[in-house]
């Protein structure tokens, strides 16, 4: 279903004067048929037309309408959708149009759905979704608002289970399509999140792994969850926005909020990577001793200040790499002796 805008709709305030003015005229008339009219036929008439007066002027108060900024409305005639308005103002519109909103109680624990002037009594539903005894209104906030979504324990594209939460942000664009296409489009969002946010991360590894292939072109490549968080982000919106597309909302962003390995396997997976960090480390290490050493022999051997035949220079070089490479510092042993 496609969203129309709704045109016949008169001034608020113009409507308003003519009810409250129809509503003294037939109190008027009321009192007037009882008091002035003798005759017993025409009195029971006129009291007759101004109590349908009266209540035509009560039910007329059902059409008055009043649309806040950044927020519509979706009004149905018996059935039949006729329109929105979203531009904000005071409308008349037919005193039997219904505005609709199936979310209108809705909370999803979002911005834009907390009532912060009052506690409301929830009552919890499927998926961690609320239902707001308190809010009666039907209008459709066309405010752009942040879907906190519940963290999820995921497993990545080698097995490991990893918690991952996500931030979306959000609006809705066409208020036909999200009253009409879905039953409740904050649900219906809430479920295509956790959803996306399932097949995009079993792409991904943790961390970068050798020999996976996160583009889908059969080369191998360094994507991860962990380096990756901006590639990923965008990929998990692009889905979204596809699943959503049809109940009228766009997503505006999706960020990785939270991401860390399961409990179960977290700390196994921090002496992995305090392992990886030791070998990284180690390796640098002896790299710069190694290059000191030859550093070393060439400015003996450039100043000609000892010569050492190659038994005395694997001893230099064996004595140096302990020296450098030592978790400890090294207790020098002083030779009084003679160099032989």
């Amino acid at each position: 279903m496609n969203e129309k805008i709704l045109k016949t709709k008169s001034n608020g305030f113009a409507a308003l004067f003519s009810i409250l003015l129809l509503l003294i005229l037939s109190v008027v008339g009321f009192i007037s048929s009882i008091a002035l009219i003798k005759n017993e036929g025409l009195q029971v008439v006129c009291i007759i037309l101004s109590i349908l007066v009266f209540i035509s002027s009560l039910i007329l108060f059902g059409g008055l309408k009043v649309v806040k900024p950044q927020e519509a409305i979706v009004l149905t005639l018996f059935g039949e959708y006729t329109g929105s308005i979203k531009e904000p103002g005071f409308y008349f519109v037919n005193p039997f149009s219904v505005s609709v909103n199936p979310a209108a109680k809705t909370k999803l624990g979002q911005s834009g759905d907390v009532d912060r002037q009052s506690t409301p009594v929830t009552i919890s539903t499927t998926g961690g979704v609320e239902t707001n005894l308190n809010a009666l209104k039907n209008q459709i906030s066309l405010k752009i608002m942040t879907l906190n979504n519940s963290r999820q324990k995921i497993n990545d594209c080698l097995g490991n289970p990893v918690e991952i939460g996500i931030a979306v942000t959000w609006r809705v664009v066409d208020t036909a399509k999200a009253v009409f296409n879905v039953d409740n489009y904050k649900e219906y969002l809430s479920l295509q999140c956790d959803s996306a946010l399932r097949n995009i991360v079993r792409i991904y590894p943790y961390d970068v792994a050798p020999n996976v292939d996160t583009t889908g072109d059969g080369i191998a490549d360094e994507g991860s969850l962990r380096g990756s968080s901006e590639v990923v982000a965008k990929r998990i919106r692009d889905e979204i926005q596809a699943r959503v597309e049809n109940a009228g909302l766009e997503i505006i962003e999706a960020r990785i909020t939270y991401l860390a390995y399961a409990p179960e396997i977290a700390a196994v997976m921090l002496q992995r990577q305090q392992a990886s960090a030791i070998i990284d480390a180690r390796k640098m290490i002896v790299d710069g001793a190694v290059g000191m050493v030859e550093m070393a022999l060439e400015r003996l051997n450039e100043g000609e200040l000892v010569e050492l035949d190659e038994e005395r220079k694997a001893a230099m070089v064996s004595n140096l790499l302990v020296v450098l490479c030592g978790n400890h510092d090294a207790q020098p042993i002083v030779n009084t002796g003679s160099l032989y």
